[in-house]
């Protein structure tokens, strides 16, 4: 028989990148009293990841809990960014309802649309928080508008138009109903949450049900499975089966070890846990998302949609420049193959292919940025390895070749749009809307191929002179555009080994723009500048002035060098080109042709 559990709460928060979601969760964490008075809390208290707080983005969704007037509300803090949108996907399955944070200036955005969309997809009931009213070029009431614009656009129900509005600073730590009430705490949005999202139901009684939706990793209990008990119960010492709807073959018995309920920020051991209790669940070496724990007499798996496919790829190599192992304390194939079988643990949107070869893996995730993090979380850690430049994954449909398509939404000055449309056309870009957006900027809507956009974003800011935004989000599997190429400026490219010099830098800086200075190392074949001309040229950048016995009276004149162009992990992944990979360590950035050799180089360019 169907009960009602009315003491708790399971509610996601979803929004755009940046309109304050991770604030939002802090300042409901300290309103409900999970802090002491005078305890000290940093800011973004759930960004936990060093990653995640030095670029202020939520990467990885994450679990807290607060009670209210005795009612425990469990909150999911999910990431805003399309390219960790498989987080928000399978998360929904876990709550009763979602609170769609919306920035007060900027409005409805790419992503709102994104996790809206899948939020109303699973009939969930939405609750719109409508953030950032403190800000001076704040628009509430027309951002009302756009948001009942898109739910209509999404085919909202009328329960979900009719969904409540409530207006917030995050920052100040206030929200009110109507604009016109006087600010006070969080109180408003908390009586919403009460009376608005459902409590969870389901059967006592029934056999057990919790569908693991999300997966964590610890070096002491391995795997832990988090979801939401559907029906019966679970209790520590059960003996239980692992079924997954998407593979029935599938059956496994197991014995739950350790069960956790969350309270704040901690894990609290638990003994039982009944329906609409949200639970962690350790001792299960082989659990995955889209799992079923279910009770050994009546195993039934619960439907869990697919996550999205990943749409483009990255090669991990082994690294094998001259440099190799000076710097990485993970330095082999057999580290690096651990390492990236370890990251699907916990990273559902991520695949990791073995290749022909032993020293090279295919990882394939949802954007540039996905893989980047990565990269720089491998690199942070110690590992030393080199990759190659993003590729687009391809489909073959009723014989024809589709790639990945997506929207961009482009914010730009109106003197730079032209420059935008010019670049994003050569890309293969369609423009399908222009208009204006806030703050006078113009609105460019494209349908471009996400191999259009590989390499794109550093160029873009340098055309906006860092004044654009740039949103995009996954459309769809669209028609083969054709090749795009990624450069029209070569690589200045040493020939010689050893340590660059004031005397060959000086020489090399007036064929481009150098991205190394004086006593870096450097070695045949490894690129140290960009070429002012679109073909690559060879320099020598260690050669040494010859002393002789005449002099010139300007002979010993000081060498004024340009500084060199620093390049950030990201601006590297967008610089290297097809026949070029990035050397990665935890203290060097070095961007080097695949192929060392010249006379090699020149010869695989002339049998192509």
């Amino acid at each position: 028989m169907l009960t009602t559990r009315d003491d708790v709460r399971n509610i996601a928060i979803i929004a755009h990148v940046d309109h304050g979601k991770t604030t939002l969760v802090d300042e409901l964490l300290k309103q409900s009293g999970v802090f002491r008075e005078n305890q000290a809390v940093q800011e973004r208290v759930m960004d936990s990841n060093a990653l995640e707080r030095e670029r202020g983005i939520t990467i990885l969704s994450k679990n807290t809990a607060v009670t209210y007037k005795d009612i425990k509300i469990n909150i999911i803090d999910t990431p805003g960014h399309a390219d960790f949108g498989g987080e928000v996907e399978r998360v929904l399955k876990m709550v009763n309802g979602v609170i769609l944070v919306v920035d007060a200036f900027e409005g409805a955005m790419p992503q709102t649309k994104f996790v809206l969309q899948k939020a109303l997809e699973l009939d969930l009931p939405v609750i719109v928080c409508v953030n950032k009213i403190d800000r001076d070029e704040a628009r509430p009431n027309e951002v009302i508008d756009e948001v009942l614009e898109l739910l209509m656009d999404l085919d909202a129900s009328d329960e979900q138009l009719d969904c409540p509005f409530v207006f917030a600073s995050a920052k100040a730590g206030y929200a009110v109903t109507d604009l016109a009430d006087n600010p006070v705490d969080m109180t408003p949005l908390f009586e919403t949450i009460i009376q608005y999202i459902p409590a969870p139901t389901g059967d006592p009684e029934a056999n057990t049900q919790v569908l693991i939706s999300t997966i964590d990793y610890n070096e002491y209990v391995g795997r832990i499975g988090v979801g939401k008990v559907d029906n019966g119960s679970l209790k520590v010492n059960q003996e239980a089966v692992v079924v997954n709807a998407h593979e029935p073959e599938k059956k496994q018995k197991v014995k739950i070890s350790k069960l956790y309920e969350f309270d704040g920020l901690n894990r609290v051991d638990v003994t039982e846990a009944g329906i609409g209790s949200i639970v962690a669940i350790s001792g299960i070496s082989d659990i995955h998302i889209g799992d079923t724990i279910c009770s050994v007499e009546d195993p039934v798996a619960i439907p869990f949609q697919k996550i999205s496919e990943p749409t483009i790829a990255i090669t991990f190599h082994v690294n094998d420049s001259p440099l190799a192992g000076q710097e990485g304390k993970y330095i082999t194939s057999r580290h690096l193959r651990d390492r990236l079988f370890r990251e699907l643990n916990t990273d559902v949107s991520l695949r990791v292919e073995e290749t022909d070869t032993t020293e090279s893996f295919k990882v394939s995730g949802r954007g540039e940025l996905h893989l980047s993090i990565l990269i720089e979380n491998m690199r942070r850690e110690g590992y030393e390895f080199s990759v190659s430049k993003a590729e687009v994954l391809y489909k073959e449909e009723n014989g024809q070749k589709l790639e990945p398509m997506e929207l961009a939404y482009v914010d730009v000055p109106e003197e730079f749009s032209g420059a935008v449309i010019e670049k994003l056309s050569q890309r293969n870009g369609e423009l399908q809307n222009m208009g204006k957006s806030n703050g006078g900027y113009t609105r460019l809507e494209f349908l471009i191929p996400s191999s259009g956009l590989i390499g794109y974003r550093g160029e873009f800011m340098t055309d906006t002179k860092g004044n654009g935004i740039l949103n995009t989000i996954f459309h769809g599997y669209g028609p083969c555009k054709g090749e795009i190429r990624y450069r029209n400026q070569g690589s200045l490219i040493a020939f010689e080994s050893g340590e660059a010099v004031a005397y060959g830098l000086f020489s090399a800086q007036d064929r481009g723009t150098l991205f190394i200075g004086v006593g870096e190392r450097v070695y045949s074949g490894m690129v140290v500048g960009q070429c002012s001309r679109p073909e690559d040229i060879e320099l020598n950048v260690c050669k040494k002035k010859h002393l002789t016995n005449t002099r010139s009276s300007s002979a010993d004149e000081a060498l004024t060098l340009t500084p060199p162009r620093v390049l950030s992990l990201e601006q590297a992944l967008d610089f290297i080109d097809t026949d070029e990979l990035l050397e990665v360590t935890p203290k060097s950035l070095r961007i080097r042709k695949k192929i060392l050799d010249p006379t090699l180089r020149k010869r695989s360019k002339f049998n192509r």
